[in-house]
Order: C-alpha cells, then structure tokens, then sequence
C-alpha cells in the first residue's frame, strides 16, 4: 500500500497577470463568522491528460494567473483596521500554486474503496486552516497532484471570502481559461458591497483570532451515497403521496432544466448555498419564535421538493442509527443562498458569501415516529419562510450579537447540510475531459456533517458526502428505509 502522503515536487506563487483596481472589500455579517472556519477544500479527480506534465503545469499557471486577474480578492490578503473592521485587500500578494505527485495510486484504487479514500485529504494545502489567518498567509491555494493515471486539482480557499457559489463560479472559470473556452461563456464575479449584508457592527475578536469550535480530531466515517434520478423521484413520489411514474420524472427534470436557464437569466442564484453553520443562538431567541410564527401559515397542500424528500429520509435514517431517547432533540440544518432571497435581490454571481443555515427542530421520537411527508413538510416550511424578512431578521440579531459561528455537533443531534447538488461541480473541463468524481479534504467535518453534491451524469442524480460517528454510520448502512433508495458511488 504506498504512503498517503504526495510527494512535494515543487511550490510558487501565481500572482494576477493584471493589477487589480478594486478596492478594500469590507466583509459582510456573512463573511465574518466564518473566521472561525476552516478553509475549504473541494477538488475534481481527472483521468491522466494527453500532453506531458510538464506543459499541464505550465498551462495551469498561466490560466491561475489569468482567472485571479478576474478575481482580484483570491489574490489579496485580510485586513483588520483600527475600528475593528475587517477588509479583503485586493494588493495583487497572490496565491500559492503546489505541484505533488502521488503516482502509486491509480484512479481505481481511490474510488474503489466503501469509505472515501483516506489519500484524498492529502491532495490540498492549507490542512486545518482557520479562515482568520487570511490576514498573514494566501486567500487561495491550488495543488496539483499527479497520479499513475490521473491527476487532482484541489483547491483551498478561505471560507470568509468564498462560498460555495462564489468558489465553483471561480474552479469554472479557471477551467475555462485552461482549456480557452469563448469568453462568453465566463460568468463575471460581482464585487460589490451594498446590500442588508454590510453592517456598522463589528466584530471583536480575542488575541490571535478565533479557533473552531469543534473536535476536528475526533473519529469518524466518511462514506459518499449516490441516489439516481429515479430513486429520488420515487422518494419524492412517497412524500408527496402520489403514485411514481417515469412520465412524472421527466417532466420534473425538464422543469429543473428551465428553472435553472431562467434563474440564471435573471440573476436569481441556484437554491442551495456552500455550507453555512449552526447558528444555535439565532433561533433560541426571537428570529426562532417568529419564524415558527411563519411555519404554521404555510399551506399543508405545497408540494415537497426532491432534495427536501432527500433530506428527510437522511434525517430519520441518521436518527435512527443514533439511538436516541424520544424526547432527545434533533437539529437539521440547511445552507441556503440569500442572493435571490434579499430585496432588491442581490447579483447571481455576488462575490463571497450569501448563505445563512436555517435550522429545524423536532423531538427523536417525531422523527422517528410520524412518516417521510411530516418531517420534509418541517424542513419545507422553514425553507420557504426564509425569505427577505427572514434573512434581515437574522442580519439583525447578528448585530446585537456579533459571534463566529459555532461549527459542529456540541449536542450530539445535530446534521449539517452544506453544498448543493445544482453547484456546477463537473462543469470544470480543463482541457481533456470533465472530472471523473469531486472530493473534498479535512477541513470542517464533524459527525454529522453532509454535502451535497450532483451526480456526474447530469441527470439529476445526487451524490451526499456524508461524515457520522463510526457505530452511527454502520447503523446508517444497515437501515433498510435509507439503503431502499441509495446506492454506493463508485
């Protein structure tokens, strides 16, 4: 079994071929809870290119330097000023580029395995970075690892500055530079700063800066379940109580295809958001009583979505296998996208991070107890209510309280649900192909933390990254209800 560990070939820095002309970017009641995060770490897995590697390195250089004359931020550092408000530096102090070679493994070794591969979490820099430390060190850096028959292009990037919107709008358009694709086809990152989400509030912060708030060395399991189009359409089938035809699953995917077309067109951002976090604090007080409020005024008649049918099932299958007592409270979390939820609504392509986590809550014994339809009914109210004055409720009560988020699972009933299935992850053609499969490396897991992500085959299959404590995740395997409609990705 060869060492986990790549091989160091070499490390520079890319700087923007072009000087950047923006400004200090002050970060939002968004951005600055995520100091306290880990960078992110998400990357695609490709079959070996045609040329020699030496050219692939160099092409990757040049295409860097081009796309973060696009996104001056990535090539910037944070600053805090006297008042105590923090900016992104647009000072052109570039990015790190890393090139690795870990050629004792082959692509089929790493996506043969029933748990995602260990060696995956060495393909990135930045291991365990706390977002804070943009202040001294890059926002950005890119490792390129060489395979026996592949290569990984992994990317870190501070989770102040990105979300996951903001991240895959700029590995798409690296790619694009890579393989000089028509420059129409560049979504162009937007950078203003002038919506409900800049605030006069600031955030203090101890000596050093802020550290997770979670166990980043306890064990667990991390496992990625693939479910097909036509199993989540039977899901959803169940949950809405109607019978499941293939007639029904095709017009649904059709529909999925116009939405997206007509969201992009009109600037109203995809549905899901990269991984916001918990945010306990926000709904123990008013914002959670009103937001009941709201819940109960929702029709019982609208129909649930697909991925909310999804994460029903999850949350009553991670239930399950955690053995909790009835009265034991569970928490399910969703990141959701507030560019298209804000009034005026905020550009598609905003640069950096429009998300906040709306949680729901139920007993162990409801979970468990009532069917599918009753717990992705909670999660569908509390989504659908989130809307203009929700989010301003939540930039509100941030103000009175400004705070880090509290990332991880402190109670232990907790799931987080980040990413999206509708991110364009296999959208990244550098120039021989689209990626063979995206992973993602340590940073923020914890037990009970789940990503979404889409399937490759672009037909509305949906793959979840999931991370459970190691007897949570083999009850989770032996679940009869969550194992009828998943499959293992290979």
């Amino acid at each position: 079994m060869p060492s986990s560990a790549p091989t160091l070939l070499s490390k520079c820095t890319i700087f923007p071929n072009t000087k950047s002309t923006i400004g200090n970017l002050k970060l939002s009641v968004s951005d600055l809870p995520m100091l306290s995060c880990h960078y992110i770490q998400k990357g695609c897995l490709f079959t070996q290119p045609s040329i020699p590697f030496h050219n692939l390195i160099r092409n990757l250089k040049s295409a860097l330097a081009r796309t973060l004359s696009l996104f001056p931020p990535l090539a910037g550092r944070l600053t805090t000023d006297s008042d105590g408000y923090v900016y992104l530096t647009c000072n052109d102090a570039g990015v790190d580029f890393i090139h690795a070679t870990a050629t004792g493994f082959y692509i089929r070794d790493l996506l043969s395995t029933t748990d995602v591969h260990e060696s995956f979490k060495e393909f990135f820099a930045f291991d365990r970075k706390v977002s804070y430390t943009g202040h001294f060190s890059p926002i950005l850096a890119v490792q390129v690892t060489e395979l026996a028959d592949g290569v990984f292009i992994g990317c870190a990037v501070n989770h102040a500055v990105t979300d996951g919107t903001s991240f895959w709008n700029f590995f798409n358009t690296f790619a694009q530079e890579c393989r000089g694709a028509n420059k129409c086809l560049r979504n162009v990152p937007n950078f203003r700063r002038d919506s409900v989400l800049i605030s006069d509030a600031v955030l203090r912060l101890e000596k050093g800066g802020p550290v997770v708030t979670f166990n980043a060395d306890a064990p667990f399991r991390e496992r990625i379940f693939s479910f097909s189009r036509e199993a989540i359409q039977k899901l959803k089938a169940k949950v809405n109580n109607r019978r499941w035809t293939e007639n029904n699953s095709t017009v649904e995917l059709m529909q999925k295809h116009i939405n997206d077309r007509y969201n992009n067109n009109n600037n109203n951002q995809k549905e899901n958001g990269k991984v916001a976090t918990l945010i306990d604090n926000w709904f123990k007080s008013n914002v959670h009583s009103k937001q009941q409020t709201i819940s109960v005024t929702e029709t019982e008649t609208n129909e649930i979505s697909s991925f909310q049918s999804l994460c029903a099932l999850l949350w009553r299958a991670v239930t399950r296998a955690r053995k909790f007592p009835a009265s034991k409270t569970t928490t399910f979390r969703m990141a959701v996208n507030c560019r298209h939820r804000i009034e005026p609504k905020m550009e598609t392509y905003y640069f950096g991070n429009a998300i906040q986590s709306v949680p729901t809550y139920a007993s162990a014994g409801d979970v468990m107890s009532r069917d599918l339809r009753w717990c992705a009914e909670q999660l569908n109210k509390n989504v659908k209510a989130h809307d203009n004055g929700m989010v301003r409720l939540f930039v509100e009560d941030w103000e009175k309280n400004p705070r880090c988020f509290p990332l991880g699972n402190p109670d232990g009933g907790s799931i987080t649900m980040g990413s999206s299935p509708r991110f364009p992850m296999y959208d990244n053609d550098f120039g021989w192909g689209k990626p063979l499969a995206v992973r993602s490396g340590k940073a923020n897991k914890f037990d009970g933390k789940i990503s979404a992500f889409p399937g490759r085959d672009g037909t509305g299959t949906v793959d979840l990254e999931v991370v459970l404590a190691p007897e949570t995740m083999a009850g989770l395997e032996a679940d009869p209800e969550f194992m009828l409609y998943a499959s293992r990705q290979l």
